[in-house]
């Protein structure tokens, strides 16, 4: 039978620590330019310009077609040739850069489609009348549309966020230590790999849990 050792755990949690301030750093900059890149997007996708809706497709469907893995091996093998054509060898760590990018990138082209999806739920009744007393079309989206759309869209734009908070383990395959890669390589270090992965897990279930009970807790008193 397997002995635990979990005597290493203590000493393991200001590594953690770090680790896990890296992982809420790249989930908060994906969140932020998600949201703000994926509005943008959205609304070209309901453009009636052809072309702008059609190359907000194309973004749309590109993104989500491609493993997440993929796109952080591309973004990692083309952001440091760029950096460096342009300012030379940088004085950050690259790899995090790299990270923020595929992230952000990726998860506009989901938070495109639930914005996309909350702009459609709005009344088209709002928009003609908003229209009718001589607002823009874009004075309508900015005052009218899209405050209500994120009204109803937050706990999904949560639900996506709890998702990206997982999804940030994948950087270990550009060499970059979060909060799981930290763990992991502590473990394989110490002898306890079994014992911090299992800890990891635990921290990953009761933040990921607690936000899942806030999520259903937004979704009653918005359905209210």
């Amino acid at each position: 039978m397997y002995a635990y050792d979990w005597s290493s755990i203590p000493g393991a949690l200001p590594y953690l620590y770090q680790g896990m301030v890296r992982t809420l750093q790249i989930t908060g900059v994906a969140i932020a330019l998600g949201v703000v890149l994926g509005t943008l997007i959205a609304v070209a996708r309901l453009s009636k310009n052809s072309i702008l809706s059609n190359l907000a497709a194309l973004y749309v469907n590109g993104f989500r077609s491609v493993p997440l893995v993929m796109v952080l091996l591309w973004f990692y093998l083309l952001v440091p040739q760029l950096i460096s054509s342009l300012i030379g060898h940088p004085g950050f760590d690259i790899r995090l850069l790299s990270a923020f990018v595929a992230f952000a990138l990726f998860e506009a082209s989901y938070y495109a489609e639930i914005i996309r999806a909350g702009i459609q739920s709005v009344s088209g009744g709002q928009v003609s009348a908003s229209l009718a007393l001589g607002m823009t079309g874009g004075q309508t989206m900015r005052l009218i549309v899209l405050p209500q759309a994120f009204r109803r869209m937050i706990p999904l734009l949560l639900t996506q966020a709890i998702i990206l908070f997982q999804d940030t383990s994948l950087v270990y395959v550009i060499g970059l230590a979060e909060f799981f890669g930290v763990a992991y390589n502590t473990g394989n270090r110490d002898g306890t790999l079994v014992e911090l992965l299992l800890f990891a897990g635990a921290v990953y279930f009761v933040i990921c849990f607690g936000a899942s009970m806030l999520v259903r807790v937004l979704q009653k008193k918005f359905a209210s």
